[in-house]
């Protein structure tokens, strides 16, 4: 009985294998033609595929070009500025420009604290170092026209401070000052 069901084993092994071979062969792509068959048609050219999604670019995009922004502070910040300002009124300069200073390593890139920093400097009567902050200041002030009116004003009082009055003529007819 044994040597029986071996027997009966085999045969339907044989037909599952069959099987399985014959799905395998029908597939959905078709098979490519022999090169040895005579009436074997090139392949027909056919237009790249469509993309449905763009593919990525190797770089960021570049962002859109900076429409009227305005600046402004940051809570911290803003809070510094305010200490900063009552430590000047009460004539603690050195508190004052380390106050700012701390803005300043919290907003590096904010035109509004290098103004603030440049009339500290005046009224230091350092207009070298307030003509620094002043150009910095414009320079970070692109698209915001109230800074950069600000920082206008402030490098053309640090070049009058420093007797150059022909340049800060010429700061004070620039289209940004208002």
């Amino acid at each position: 009985m044994v040597q029986e069901n071996r027997s009966l084993r085999r045969p339907a092994a044989a037909i599952i294998a069959v099987l399985l071979m014959a799905g395998c062969a029908t597939s959905r792509m078709p098979a490519a033609p022999s090169a040895s068959s005579p009436s074997a048609s090139p392949p027909a050219q056919s237009s790249p595929p469509v993309q449905s999604s763009p593919q990525p670019l190797p770089y960021p995009p570049a962002p859109p070009p900076p429409a009227a922004r305005e600046n402004r502070l940051s809570p911290a910040t803003s809070s510094l500025v305010t200490q900063a300002r009552a430590q000047a009124a009460r004539g603690d300069l050195p508190a004052a420009s380390a106050t700012l200073d701390r803005a300043l390593r919290i907003e590096p890139n904010n035109p509004l604290l290098w103004i603030e920093l440049g009339k500290l400097r005046l009224i230091e009567s350092d207009a070298h170092q307030a003509e620094i902050c002043g150009r910095k200041a414009l320079a970070l002030a692109s698209g915001d026209r109230r800074a950069q009116s600000q920082a206008g004003r402030l490098l053309a009082d640090a070049l009058r401070a420093q007797q150059r009055n022909q340049e800060a003529l010429a700061v004070e007819k620039q289209p940004f000052m208002d």
